[in-house]
C-alpha cells in the first residue's frame, strides 16, 4: 500500500489532511495550531513530497523523518505532523479494519466522560449556562473562567489586587452553590494571573473543591508553574500549548503539573498523544486533552482516552455549536439558527450520552470528513485581536 494524495483543506476555523493510498483507503487529520492555521497548511505543503509514495503504515517512522527534517520545531510544524500522523493512524485503523486504540494495546473502558464548554459575559449567563449543562447531564464543566468571557475590544480595568483576586474567588463560589457537588469544575486562567495573584487565588478557592486550575500563569517556564503547584492545594493542569513530548518530560520533571492537557492536533498527533500518557502514567500524572477543536479532534482525543489508563476527561466542546474560536474569540459573532455547527465538519459525530463520548467501534478514528466542507464553509482566518490594560499595557486572556 501506498499514499498516493495528499490533500490540505481548510474550512471554517479548521485544518484538516486527507491522505489517500492506492488501495482507496483514505484517513483524515486535523491540525491544532488554530490560531495559525495558514501557516500549519503550508508546512503540511512542505511535507507532501516526502509523503508520496511511501508506505502509510510506517507510522513512526515517518513521524520521526518529519519532526527531524529541518531542525526546527515549533506549533505550525507540529500543527501539521499531528494531522499528518492522525490521518495515517486512520489509514492503519481502516486497513486492518479495527479502532485505532485496538492497534494501541485495546480499549481499557467503554465510554469517556468528559467536561463541558460553559460560558459567557457576566455572572448570570455563566450560571444559567452551568444549569444547562447539568440539565443535558455533564457531570464536568469547563473553560470556566472565573474573569468571565469579556470582550477582548474592551480596555480590562484590573482595579486593586483585593477587588481582583476577590471577586474571582467569589464567581467560583457562585458557580458553586449553582450546580451543588454534582458537577465537577475546571477552572481555566488562560495565563491571565502572576506567581503571587495565582496563589491567592487558588488559595481562595480551595473551598469549592475545583477539579483542577488550569494555566494560573504563562505557562512557558517549568519552574514558575512548578512554584505555584508546590504553594496550593489544587491540582495544576496545563500543556495544551506545549507540542512536543519532551515538553511534557520537562514539566513532569519540575512537578508542574498534576494533569496534563495534551492537544492530539498539536503535540504530535496520536504518537506524540500515546508517548506523552505513557510517560504521564509512570509517574502519577492524570491525562485530559485539550480539544477546541472540531469532531475530527475529538474523534482523535477519543482514540487515545480509550486506551490509557490515566485518563481523567475529555474536553468537549460541543458538536450541535459553532466554533470554539466564533464563541469565544470573534465577539461580534452572532449565531443564529441553521448556521453552521462543528459537526457539520463530519458524516457523523462521535455519540456523547449523559456526560460521556461513548468509545466508537469503527475502524479509524471513527469519523469521516462530509462532502466539500471548503466550498459549503468557507475558512476564515482568526483575526489578532489582544486585549489592553486601561494604561495601554497588553493583557492575557
Amino acid at each position: 500500500m501506498k499514499i498516493t494524495s495528499v490533500k490540505t483543506i481548510l474550512a471554517n476555523r479548521f485544518l484538516f489532511v486527507e491522505i489517500e493510498t492506492d488501495e482507496g483507503i483514505k484517513g483524515v487529520g486535523e491540525g491544532g495550531a488554530w490560531a495559525f492555521q495558514d501557516s500549519s497548511r503550508e508546512a503540511v505543503e512542505s511535507f507532501i513530497p516526502y509523503l508520496i509514495g511511501k508506505d502509510p503504515l510506517m507510522i513512526e517512522h515517518h513521524w520521526q523523518y518529519l519532526y527531524r527534517s529541518y531542525h526546527f520545531r515549533g506549533a505550525a510544524i507540529m500543527g501539521a505532523l499531528s494531522a499528518i500522523d492522525i490521518a495515517l493512524w486512520d489509514i492503519a485503523g481502516k486497513y486492518f479494519n479495527c479502532p485505532v486504540y485496538q492497534l494501541l494495546g485495546g480499549k481499557v473502558r467503554d465510554k469517556a466522560r468528559v467536561y463541558y464548554h460553559v460560558g459567557g459575559g457576566d455572572i448570570e449567563s455563566m450560571v444559567k449556562e452551568l444549569k444547562k449543562a447539568k440539565e443535558k447531564g455533564f457531570t464536568a464543566v469547563g473553560h470556566l473562567s472565573p474573569f468571565l468571557d469579556e470582550p477582548r475590544t474592551e480596555p480590562f480595568n484590573e482595579g486593586t489586587f483585593a477587588r481582583k483576586i476577590g471577586d474571582a474567588v467569589e464567581r467560583v463560589g457562585a458557580y458553586r452553590e449553582a450546580v451543588g457537588n454534582d458537577i465537577d469544575l475546571c477552572v481555566e486562567i488562560h495565563r491571565r494571573l502572576n506567581v503571587p495573584e495565582a496563589i491567592a487565588f487558588a488559595r481562595g478557592i480551595e473551598q469549592f473543591n475545583p477539579f483542577f486550575l488550569e494555566d494560573p500563569t504563562t505557562p512557558d517556564n517549568f519552574d514558575t508553574m512548578a512554584y505555584i503547584a508546590s504553594r496550593i492545594n489544587i491540582p495544576v493542569a496545563t500543556g495544551e500549548r506545549y507540542h512536543t513530548p519532551q515538553e511534557f518530560a520537562m514539566i513532569m520533571k519540575h512537578d508542574g503539573a498534576q494533569y496534563f492537557r495534551t492537544d492530539i492536533c498539536l503535540c504530535g498527533g496520536i504518537t506524540g498523544g500515546k508517548k506523552i500518557a505513557a510517560m504521564a502514567e509512570a509517574n502519577g500524572i492524570m491525562v485530559v486533552p485539550h480539544n477546541p477543536l472540531s469532531p475530527v479532534s475529538t474523534a482523535a482525543c477519543t482514540q487515545i482516552a480509550a486506551c490509557i489508563p490515566n485518563f481523567a476527561l475529555q474536553e468537549f466542546p460541543g458538536d450541535d455549536r459553532p466554533s470554539t474560536t466564533d464563541r469565544y474569540i470573534s465577539h461580534e459573532f452572532n449565531h443564529k439558527e441553521g448556521d453552521f455547527r462543528q459537526g457539520d465538519v463530519v458524516k457523523e459525530t462521535i455519540k456523547c450520552e449523559n456526560g460521556y463520548l461513548i468509545i466508537p467501534t469503527k475502524p479509524g478514528i471513527g469519523v469521516d470528513l462530509s462532502e466539500n466542507i471548503a466550498e459549503r464553509f468557507p475558512y476564515k482566518r482568526r483575526a489578532i485581536v489582544t486585549r489592553l490594560s486601561v494604561d495601554g499595557s497588553v493583557v492575557d486572556q
